[in-house]
């Protein structure tokens, strides 16, 4: 009889031990979890290393796949899989959820464990999303190279991959100096000027990343030179004042829902635009918009893309540059 009670206590003791190892373990994989402070100043809290991941825009996307691979994101915007928008198609192509804005029921559907959301975010939504209890963490309008690499230490910080967002910072600024140096090669005299033509009609001023854009790479941007700034409308007046050495045409199209011929025809072929410079000499160019639009780690490309359309062959480079150190070709 003491045998047998000797033996059940035995066995309570090792399964005590066992629970409490479990309980253990279960508590380390837990951790990894990280509480981060926002572009807005909020503290968020993700209590685990995401696995599921929801961004709301093409380029925090694209971050994101520098650091994870695409299986990790549960929805993407639609226009990833845009060659003329994405320099990321075939990676976009295996995630099968293509969105562009996403309701709260939507989202709550795809339960991410993460939701990156932007300074343009409806914030309603963000303060919905809060409550319903997903870590939503906003980044930054990512108007200069500066802030694109504050949006991706953010980002990396709050999904667990400082490392590998360190990588890419230190990958654009390899790219950048190369770029920089080349261009700065150029005499002041040799200098060019352009215009970008833009859809959004209030992108492409001074404060914008296509400006930020030109400095580094030693081109003058003719309407930031005019006063125009970054949300303001380019008029065409403010465009025939700004009589640009060259003139940067849109390709984007909407997947074909957009008659951008139509809307090009509306600027050249206006009689009171006909006295400019870049239209005179016919000086005008279709740059690859997944390059010149960039505002993720991939704007050094759109950095070298603009070199090339004004300053030639020295800077020319493939297609679908991308950085990533997610191990996903």
């Amino acid at each position: 009889m003491q045998y047998k009670k000797i033996c059940l206590l035995l066995c309570l003791f090792i399964t005590v031990l066992c629970l409490a190892g479990c309980g253990a373990e279960k508590q380390k994989e837990q951790s990894g979890g990280v509480e981060v402070k926002d572009y807005q100043g909020t503290t968020v809290k993700i209590p685990k290393k995401p696995e599921r991941i929801l961004t709301l825009s093409i380029y925090s996307d694209e971050m994101v796949l520098g650091m994870v691979p695409s299986s990790k994101l549960v929805a993407i915007s639609k226009f990833l899989d845009d060659p003329k928008e994405s320099v990321v198609v075939e990676k976009a192509k295996r995630v099968p959820e293509k969105v562009t804005d996403p309701s709260v029921e939507q989202i709550m559907g795809w339960k991410p464990d993460i939701i990156i959301a932007n300074t343009w975010t409806n914030m309603e939504k963000v303060t919905a999303l809060r409550e319903l209890g997903f870590p939503v963490v906003v980044i930054g309008p990512g108007n200069s190279y500066a802030d694109i690499q504050g949006d991706i230490r953010l980002i990396a910080q709050s999904i667990s991959e400082e490392e590998k967002g360190q990588q890419i910072i230190a990958k654009m600024d390899e790219i950048r100096d190369d770029i920089v140096k080349k261009v700065e090669k150029i005499p002041p005299e040799k200098r060019k000027s352009v215009t970008l033509l833009s859809v959004m009609r209030q992108y492409g001023g001074a404060g914008s990343a296509f400006d930020d854009m030109c400095r580094l790479t030693g081109v003058r941007n003719a309407i930031a030179e005019v006063g125009v700034k970054n949300g303001q409308v380019l008029t065409k007046e403010l465009l025939v004042k700004s009589n640009p050495d060259y003139i940067l045409l849109p390709s984007y199209d909407d997947k074909g829902t957009f008659d951008i011929d139509a809307f090009i025809a509306s600027y050249l072929e206006d009689p009171s635009l006909a006295s400019m410079r870049a239209i005179q000499n016919r000086a005008l160019i279709f740059p690859r918009e997944s390059y010149i639009y960039n505002s993720s780690q991939d704007f050094v490309f759109g950095m070298q893309e603009l070199a090339y359309v004004v300053y030639g062959e020295e800077f020319a480079q493939e297609p679908n540059r991308h950085i990533s150190f997610s191990g996903e070709k």
